[in-house]
């Protein structure tokens, strides 16, 4: 275990998984400690085009008392490797042995342990927790969880069928895109942001996706949609509202940019028996790296749901 690229007291470790068809693959296990001795923890995963650099956020969790671990999950961030496709899988269940191992290490330390999932992290985390009902699993956390493909109904029923025959036919297919760079702009300290992350791990311009990658994420939407039953308390958080925009302008600063908002809230209670939903006014994308007010507004609300359900 060596310092993490955040500095000290972050630590990371390097998780050796078997190889893959592009050949070697790791993930990477952050650490931050808490100040004093705990036997809580939380679990944290990322999105796409992401990894692990909210520092804030681990902190407010330390505060509380509780061990802060993040996975950089293969072929993202620290896990990423010269020779692989950034971000890419076939399947996302294909990260349940990641998060089993993860799980392992963290358990054997802690008696109780919150996981935490942000977009695309948010829709895996929860699959994860349903096949697995891991034993000491206290609360899920859901930041702007990625449960539908963006756009009308219609346009979905008419291409899922096409991603999905095309994503096993072709999956290393490149499907066509426009990426504005405004999210990542709207967060970096370099241009109208105030964080510090690594434009190579997290870059404007986004990643290449690829069919294969799709056809997971929407297998991945249609389990989601039939109905899971995560064994613990849930949190959802969410901006209050979607935003288009064609400029950088307030629009990009104040909602969620890179999903619906309307397609979190309606398939919210899909996650289990015991969920709770709340719409954050202002709040970006990543709720967690909104402006000051909005995201201490989201942190009162996660601290009120710990306090009522969790802790």
């Amino acid at each position: 275990m060596n310092t993490d690229v955040l500095g000290a007291p972050y630590t990371a470790e390097t998780i050796p998984l078997p190889d893959d068809h592009e050949g070697e693959v790791v993930a990477t296990l952050v650490r931050r400690p808490a100040g004093e001795p705990t036997r809580r923890a939380v679990i944290h995963v990322h999105g796409f085009a992401d990894y692990f650099f909210q520092t804030e956020y681990a902190e407010w969790w330390n505060a509380r008392g509780y061990d802060f671990y993040a996975v950089d999950l293969p072929k993202y961030g620290r896990s990423m490797l010269p020779h692989q496709t950034p971000n890419y899988t076939t399947d996302l269940e294909g990260y349940f042995p990641v998060l089993d191992e993860v799980w392992r290490r963290v358990r054997a330390e802690h008696d109780e342990v919150v996981v935490t999932g942000h977009s695309t992290g948010g829709l895996t985390t929860p699959l994860w927790a349903d096949a697995r009902r891991p034993d000491g699993l206290i609360g899920m956390f859901l930041n702007s969880p990625w449960f539908d493909l963006q756009g009308p109904a219609v346009m979905r029923t008419v291409v899922s069928p096409v991603v999905k025959r095309l994503g096993r036919l072709q999956p290393m297919r490149a499907i066509p895109r426009s990426v504005s760079g405004f999210y990542t702009r709207s967060l970096h300290r370099d241009h109208e942001g105030e964080w510090d992350f690594n434009l190579l791990w997290k870059p404007v311009e986004s990643f290449t996706v690829y069919a294969g990658w799709l056809r997971a994420v929407r297998v991945a939407q249609a389990r989601l949609h039939a109905g899971l039953a995560v064994p613990c308390p849930v949190l959802v958080l969410s901006s209050g509202a979607s935003g288009h925009p064609r400029q950088m302008d307030a629009t990009v600063h104040g909602t969620d940019i890179v999903l619906d908002v309307p397609q979190i809230r309606q398939w919210a209670t899909a996650v289990g028996p015991h969920v709770t939903y709340v719409a954050i006014d202002g709040a970006l994308h990543d709720v967690v790296l909104s402006r000051p007010d909005v995201r201490a507004r989201a942190y009162a609300e996660l601290d009120r749901w710990l306090t009522a359900y969790v802790e």
